[in-house]
Order: structure tokens, then C-alpha cells, then sequence
């Protein structure tokens, strides 16, 4: 039983941690320039981006699958570029977690630096400071406790996520298989004993994630 808990629980931490910190990158970035910027088709963009967030999560998977399928123009580029393609490998499951742990990632960073006082960004600017200077030293000091909660709830969600990732990367044990998945699996073949194992290390981890969530709200 060891390697049939450790095994999937290790590799959905290792997931969720890869497409957290992606998430969190990408999410400060576009949360930060969507919270300033004004332009035809925000709205239509910024629902895009937060599409994933309502979608079924086999709708999501089957888009991952036109999108880098095989028959592709992405997926005949990754086979081009890495002589093999994503779907069904470990990273088909980080693109998963990515995609379904973005929405909330960007609406967190987004209101964070919403509530950044331009003033003050102002004036670091009038004082000589260079934008990527007031980016990094005034405006994400200033929304740190939106990122910091948005990215333990991406985290969260990427540790949770089952059908995207069951769909595009499949249930290949020690390669694809994540502790949702696992579980499922267990449940399915009567190994009750694993079942609740999964289960309880995946509910004291979102637990204590959610509980540092509120601590840096308070």
C-alpha cells in the first residue's frame, strides 16, 4: 500500500507545485495589466480567461485534447520540437492543472492590485522610480495578501483536479496518476483501505491551505 499512496499523492504535490508557480506568474502579470488597462473587448477577453473556472471539467479536457492532439498544429509542433507528443505524460497533467487553477489565480491578482492606490505608485514615479521598479517594490508589496491567497487556492485546485486531467493524460499509474484519480480507482476496485488514506491526506492538505488562506485575510 505504501507505493500505491505515496506514489500518487507525490506526484499530484509535484504537479500542483510546476502549475502553481506557472499560474502564479502569468496570473500576477495579466492581473496586474487587466487591472489598469482599458481597451475594446476586455470583457469578452477577461471572461475567456475565467471561462475554465464554470466549465465542466471534461469540456475542459476535450479542448485540451483539440488543442494539442496529435493532429494539432500545437501537437504536431511538440512532436516536432520534443520528438513525442504531450497527451497521456506528466506534462499533459501539469497543462490540466494550469488551465483549471488559472481563473482563480488571475481574478485574485487582478482585485489585489485593484485596491493599490495609484498615488502611491505615482508617486514612487515622481520620485524617479522605473515602472519595473514600482511593479516589484510598491505594487506587488501592496496586493501581496491577494497573491499570496490566490496562489494557495491554485495550488488547491490543481491538487484537486480529476476530469481534464483524466481525460488528456489518462490513468497511468506512476506516470499520470494523481491522488483524485487514485482514489477513484481505489473506490472502484473495492481497496477501501487506500481509498480513505487518499482521502484523508488530500483533506488535511486543503485544509491547512484554506486555513493559511484566512490567516492572511484576517
Amino acid at each position: 500500500m505504501s507505493t500505491e499512496f505515496w506514489t500518487p499523492l507525490k506526484l499530484s504535490v509535484q504537479i500542483a507545485c510546476i502549475a502553481g508557480i506557472i499560474v502564479m506568474i502569468v496570473g500576477i502579470l495579466l492581473g496586474k495589466w487587466m487591472a489598469k488597462k482599458q481597451f475594446r473587448g476586455k470583457l469578452f477577453f477577461e471572461t475567456v480567461l475565467l471561462l475554465p473556472l464554470v466549465l465542466p471539467p471534461t469540456v475542459v479536457g476535450f479542448l485540451l485534447i483539440i488543442i494539442f492532439g496529435k493532429n494539432s498544429f500545437a501537437g504536431e509542433a511538440i512532436v516536432w520540437l520534443f520528438n513525442a507528443p504531450v497527451m497521456f505524460t506528466w506534462w499533459a497533467a501539469v497543462i490540466a492543472s494550469i488551465v483549471v487553477a488559472f481563473p482563480l489565480m488571475y481574478q485574485s491578482t487582478k482585485t489585489g492590485f485593484e485596491g493599490v492606490d495609484e498615488d502611491i505608485e505615482n508617486a514612487a514615479r515622481v520620485d524617479g522610480a522605473k515602472e519595473w521598479q514600482v511593479f516589484f517594490f510598491i505594487s506587488i508589496p501592496l496586493a501581496s495578501k491577494a497573491i499570496i491567497s490566490g496562489g494557495i487556492l491554485s495550488f488547491t485546485r490543481a491538487l484537486g483536479e480529476f476530469g481534464a486531467t483524466l481525460m488528456f493524460a489518462g490513468n497511468i499509474p506512476g506516470k499520470t496518476q494523481t491522488a483524485p484519480l487514485a482514489i477513484y480507482m481505489a473506490i472502484d476496485s473495492g481497496n477501501m483501505s487506500l481509498a480513505w488514506a487518499l482521502v484523508i491526506s488530500m483533506i488535511i492538505i486543503s485544509f491547512l491551505m484554506l486555513l493559511c488562506v484566512h490567516l492572511i485575510r484576517a
